[in-house]
């Protein structure tokens, strides 16, 4: 926000933002308001605006296209957008005006996987993430629950998805695809109990078995800041080497 803020401190606003009237008076914003509030912070009175007569569904749409680009973008963020989009579309289509009759003949995730760059089941997907609790898809945001094994989960009901957090929890390991599609198939047989969910997390994978992690603020109290990790990892097993060869001449003696 300090780089847009400075920006337009420079240069004004180069994109302008796009506004509809309010049956009530006044305008409301569909899209800009990051840049409004970094006019507001640069001391800018005016701001270029566009004002489009819309319905509410067009308003959501042009809404979702417009921040759904962000760089950073959580998956929730990316899913409820969707969604709020498919409703859109599917509203629209539902309607027999001139403006909706544009996007009825498209499906609506192929509508949208088209404008975002992505295949519709790929959108699809995302918004089955809207079937999760809150507190499942926030371990989906910080990265501790994979998309597609989160995917697979969404199926789970809500009581469901609460035994799954407490053996994910318990086992602390998170869920392969694997073991979320097992999980799923579990709910779908009828056959979804804690028990069996927990010895399904329970389970020591195969990758780590055969992987040693080691975060990288875990190493670097113990190295310059110069330090690459290519060069982490070779003084590691140059240590590792030497200590071998100090236990080989220990145990000779």
């Amino acid at each position: 926000m300090a780089e847009t803020v400075e920006s337009i401190s420079q240069r004004g606003i180069l994109s302008p933002l796009i506004a509809r009237p309010r049956p009530e008076g006044g305008y409301e914003i569909i899209s800009g308001h990051r840049r409004q509030y970094a006019a507001k912070k640069a001391g800018l009175d005016t701001v270029p605006v566009i004002v489009r007569n819309m319905t509410d569904d067009d308003a959501i749409i042009l809404l979702v296209d417009s921040n759904i680009q962000r760089e950073n973008i959580l998956p929730s963020e990316r899913a409820f957008a969707f969604k709020m989009k498919m409703d859109a579309i599917k509203r629209q289509g539902a309607r027999s005006d001139l403006t909706s009759a544009q996007v009825a003949p498209k499906l609506s995730s192929e509508k949208i996987g088209e404008d975002s760059g992505m295949s519709k089941d790929t959108v699809k997907r995302y918004i089955r993430l809207t079937n999760l609790t809150p507190k499942l898809l926030e371990l989906v945001d910080d990265k501790k629950i994979s998309f597609t094994p989160a995917v697979e989960l969404s199926y789970l009901d809500e009581k469901q998805q609460y035994d799954f957090m407490e053996a994910m929890d318990t086992t602390q390991n998170a869920p392969s695809l694997s073991q979320a599609q097992r999980i799923k198939k579990l709910a779908q047989q009828g056959k979804f109990n804690y028990d069996a969910v927990y010895d399904i997390m329970n389970e020591v994978k195969k990758s780590e078995l055969d992987t040693v992690t080691i975060k990288n603020e875990t190493l670097r109290k113990y190295f310059p800041r110069s330090y690459t990790p290519k060069q982490m990892e070779e003084k590691i097993i140059q240590l590792l080497d030497a200590w071998q060869k100090k236990q080989q001449r220990h145990n000779e003696r």
